[in-house]
């Protein structure tokens, strides 16, 4: 018998965890999943109270009974929140799609071809995105005043797909990495073009990647305050921006601002829900 085959084999360590009974792991893990869920939740559960508490009752959640819908009700009797919504929902898809269309190509690029103009383009996009973001913002609100752009949907526009092309590019450009370029070789040499190799194999294969992408882009627009508050006025008003309006020098009117939020987060949840396989297929390309 030799002498690896007669050696003892190492205890196994036990942690704390295993040391406890069935039952007691099954309460663990029951304590630290609601742990969890009320850690992520609580501020969701919060606001929705406050968003039906009276204007004197916000500060007394956890106690009373008095709930109204009458903040929802004063929120939609101002002309400006429903134009706030159709103009965040407008900038939102518009620089969704804008970007998709340039940051799918510019990923295949970065991935798929060698040489200096996609070493210069990975090397611009790589510079700007070590830019701080809120550095942006005072240049492009000197470049939007000095061409006229300022308070404009092109100019708001325009800074949400500078943003999203350097940032999503670099994801883009993962997804197809992770893609076997062998299909399109093999559609090559059957005779298709690059182009056509990329039309008809690698973008189906990173369908579910664009979707992800889409769907992280829209809701980044959505959610976004900073290039709103800077690049836009009373012309084009934006959700994040009419919901700070809440803040006036009488004080914080908190019960309308979060009825306001709350459905300002209604499209986000159901674009959310409908669309989670997709950010989950998406992501494990």
């Amino acid at each position: 018998m030799s002498l690896a085959s007669s050696a003892a084999p190492l205890p196994r360590r036990t942690g704390l965890f295993d040391l406890l009974r069935p039952g007691a792991r099954a309460a663990f893990m029951i304590l630290a999943v609601s742990a969890v869920l009320l850690l992520f939740l609580a501020p969701i559960i919060i606001l929705v109270v406050t968003s039906l508490r009276p204007g004197w009752g916000v500060y007394y959640i956890h106690r009373g009974t008095e709930f109204t819908l009458a903040n929802y009700v004063e929120v939609f009797q101002r002309g400006v929140v429903i134009e706030a919504f159709f103009n965040s929902f407008l900038v939102a898809t518009a620089a969704t799609i804008l970007s998709l269309g340039v940051t799918v190509t510019s990923g295949y690029m970065l991935s798929r071809f060698k040489g200096w103009l996609p070493k210069t383009w990975f090397t611009s996009i790589y510079v700007f995105r070590t830019v701080p973001y809120i550095s942006w913002v005072l240049p492009l609100y000197v470049v939007n005043e000095s061409l006229g752009l300022y308070d404009t949907f092109f100019g708001i526009l325009a800074a949400h797909v500078a943003v999203h092309v350097c940032f999503f590019s670099w994801i883009m450009k993962g997804f197809f990495d992770g893609i076997d370029p062998s299909m399109e070789y093999a559609a090559m040499i059957d005779g298709c073009t690059r182009w056509g190799a990329f039309r008809r194999v690698a973008l189906p294969a990173a369908g579910p990647a664009i979707a992800a992408l889409g769907i992280l882009s829209w809701l980044w627009t959505w959610n976004e305050f900073l290039f709103a508050l800077i690049l836009t006025g009373n012309r084009t008003p934006l959700l994040t921006v009419t919901m700070a309006q809440f803040v006036t020098e009488l004080g914080t009117e908190w019960n309308l601002m979060s009825a306001m939020a709350v459905m300002a987060m209604i499209p986000a949840v159901i674009i959310t829900l409908f669309a989670q396989k997709y950010v989950i297929q998406g992501l494990r390309i």
